[in-house]
């Protein structure tokens, strides 16, 4: 703990330790008084409301040296990718105005409700991924890299998984080789989150899965966004109509090998409140606190209580 003003806190100290004093060379020279003699509950009303006002005191003269402690602070903090699937299947109109739009929307409205303590990436993925935005804390940045989403080619969950771990760890990630028994060491990091906006829709679900573990071994969380109706519709494709409808199994597979949790989003007011729905990471902070306040606020409780006990027993404030 340090203190702003040490010399106020020696003067408290010395002139509480006096008046503390002072009070029981007072109470010795009445100590052949009548109403000394009393003992057990005398005793107490006796010595009980100055003892709570002298104790208040110290305090007040301690905060006036305005003492400050580090302390834990909790925050929410660390890095947030928000992974946007811009495959041909989002542009399907089963949620208005059509997938990636409303994914574009919720998106904008988590990034301008987080602190700036909070670092966000913009990643897109179709048959690739594609980090568009670097982890930043300029929210302009990331919602002008959201804005210029738009839809075409295929889609591969496990490219985007590892793209956006790429953007945490800072270098590129892949999967082992098939052949290999362990699962590469990225080092933890427990402070970030990947959000996928995505339909679920994949050509290979097994490789997703593994890049989830591989996030999952890493201390990332994946938080996926089920884009679309799982009744599906129609969308079109080089002039070919093509079935498309929200996978939520594997979203949620995803979602739970990291820990995290599937957010089912079938209509655009849905999708509004995901921001709401999605639990960031809490850590602590050590950060310097002045203890002024506290100090100050039991001291004025210790006043009071002694104020209200002279009342009560003696009628008065002696």
């Amino acid at each position: 703990m340090t203190v702003m003003y040490p010399p106020l806190l020696v003067f408290g100290l010395l002139l509480s330790a006096g008046l503390i004093a002072g009070y029981v060379l007072l109470r010795r020279s009445r100590a052949n008084a009548p109403r000394a003699t009393a003992t057990g509950r005398s005793g107490l009303r006796r010595h009980l409301p100055y003892a709570l006002m002298l104790a208040a005191l110290p305090l007040l003269l301690a905060g006036l040296s305005r003492p400050q402690a580090e302390l834990p602070v909790p925050r929410v903090s660390g890095t947030v990718v928000l992974v946007f699937d811009v495959s041909n299947s989002m542009a399907a109109e089963d949620v208005a105005p059509n997938r990636l739009a409303a994914a574009q929307t919720a998106a904008n409205a988590f990034v301008e409700a987080q602190p700036d303590t909070v670092d966000i990436g913009v990643v897109m993925f179709g048959q690739g991924g594609l980090l568009t935005q670097a982890p930043t804390d300029d929210r302009r940045s990331v919602q002008a890299a959201i804005s210029r989403l738009t839809p075409s080619g295929g889609t591969s969950l496990r490219q985007a998984i590892l793209t956006a771990l790429g953007a945490i760890v800072g270098e590129p990630v892949d999967l082992p080789a098939e052949d290999a028994t362990e699962l590469p060491d990225l080092g933890y990091w427990g402070s970030a989150t990947i959000v996928v906006f995505s339909d679920g829709q994949d050509d290979a679900p097994a490789d997703a899965e593994a890049a989830a573990m591989l996030a999952a071994g890493a201390g990332v969380r994946i938080e996926t966004v089920g884009v679309g109706t799982v009744e599906g519709t129609t969308v079109e494709v080089d002039g070919y109509q093509v079935a498309t409808a929200l996978d939520e199994q594997l979203l949620t597979g995803l979602a739970a090998a990291t820990g995290g949790e599937y957010h089912p989003a079938r209509d655009a007011a849905a999708l509004h409140d995901i921001g709401d729905a999605i639990d960031l990471r809490i850590t602590t902070q050590p950060e310097l606190v002045e203890l002024t306040g506290p100090l100050a606020g039991i001291a004025l409780l210790l006043l009071t209580l002694g104020g209200l006990l002279m009342i009560r027993w003696y009628g008065r404030i002696v």
